[in-house]
């Protein structure tokens, strides 16, 4: 039997654990990949801690990955041994049920995900269904390329959600997600506010680098009313403070998958016709259609990479806030 390397979600609350696995066999509508990066997701620090329900047993997470095809499933087309993939959140959809059916698979009522419902990739190979695989653009190197199948997907998702005609955006948590949207948010000619742990001088300094007009702690208001903004940070009470700094007729879309309870608050930050919203998962066209805009913008990914056996403490230190950009585990 061949094996590899992963690090290995026994139980939630639990580190991972460094393992020697069987390597897994492509079925006749997946790719085997040889992993060569994989991101470090917030998403992936709910699962570990918990904060997600239902994880699959002896989970390998990650869901940011780059890899090479290694071996085509018989009944996979437009894929073949040695292209480079990434593959996302978004890891198989039923194709059939109501949401399916009305072009809105990211609320598929079946859908298995990457590195919570099935394996992903913190690991030196994985499968995955040829359909959710994205072609990536040559000009990102496999490091740099990881977090836009996350960070980017569900960023750019999430700031289409905030609107066309948007432009003072603000941005809460100055993150992954946040730090590629900024580049397509100036690249479109938008002024970009950007928001921070309350004395997050080092967050801030990074966001004004990448063109933010303005950046200070999520306990401040802006200098000017915003038309939208974006939550990245998992804090309710942000929904708060975003619905402060609105203007009227703005748009507050809660991005991530995981957010602690939102806090009760007066109608009248709601009124004037504000809308709150959520972002679920992605579709295929949202990988498409951003995976086309980042090398036009061009976006620039700031990565700290950490060797796999490391993962643990990639995972610490995005809890601790202590990333600037995207972690991103590298295989040897």
């Amino acid at each position: 039997m061949k094996t590899m390397h992963a690090m290995v979600l026994e139980a939630p609350g639990r580190p991972l654990q460094y393992r020697e696995v069987p390597r897994p066999e492509p079925g006749p509508s997946e790719l085997l990949l040889k992993v060569q990066a994989c991101g470090v997701c917030r998403t992936d620090l709910h699962i570990v801690d918990g904060e997600l329900p239902g994880p699959k047993r002896s989970l390998i997470p990650g869901h940011e990955i780059v890899g090479t095809v290694v071996q085509v499933g018989g009944e996979v087309k437009g894929f073949a041994r040695g292209d480079r993939v990434g593959v996302p959140w978004l890891g198989w959809t039923c194709g059939t049920c109501r949401y399916c059916r009305r072009d809105r698979e990211n609320l598929c009522e079946n859908a298995l995900f990457t590195g919570y419902t099935r394996d992903g990739g913190y690991a030196e190979y994985t499968v995955a269904d040829a359909r959710f695989c994205f072609h990536l653009p040559e000009a990102y190197d496999p490091v740099s390329a990881a977090p836009l199948l996350c960070a980017g997907l569900i960023g750019h998702r999430s700031y289409r959600m905030a609107g066309e005609h948007v432009q003072r955006l603000g941005l809460y948590g100055f993150g992954a997600a946040a730090h590629i949207i900024a580049q397509v948010a100036r690249h479109q000619g938008r002024d970009v506010y950007a928001f921070t742990r309350p004395g997050d001088e080092a967050g801030q300094a990074f966001a004004r680098r990448l063109g933010a007009v303005w950046a200070g702690g999520s306990d401040t208001r802006p200098p000017h009313p915003l038309d939208a903004a974006i939550l990245f940070a998992p804090v309710g009470s942000l929904v708060v403070r975003a619905l402060e700094a609105v203007d009227k007729g703005g748009t507050v879309v809660c991005a991530g998958i995981h957010m602690s309870d939102i806090p009760s608050f007066p109608y009248r930050l709601l009124w004037e016709e504000r809308v709150v919203r959520s972002v679920a998962n992605l579709t295929r066209a949202d990988g498409e259609a951003f995976l086309a805009v980042a090398p036009e913008v061009p976006v620039r990914t700031a990565v700290q990479p950490f060797p796999l056996h490391e993962a643990n403490d990639a995972l610490n230190r995005l809890r601790d806030g202590d990333i600037e950009g995207a972690a991103v585990l590298v295989m040897e």
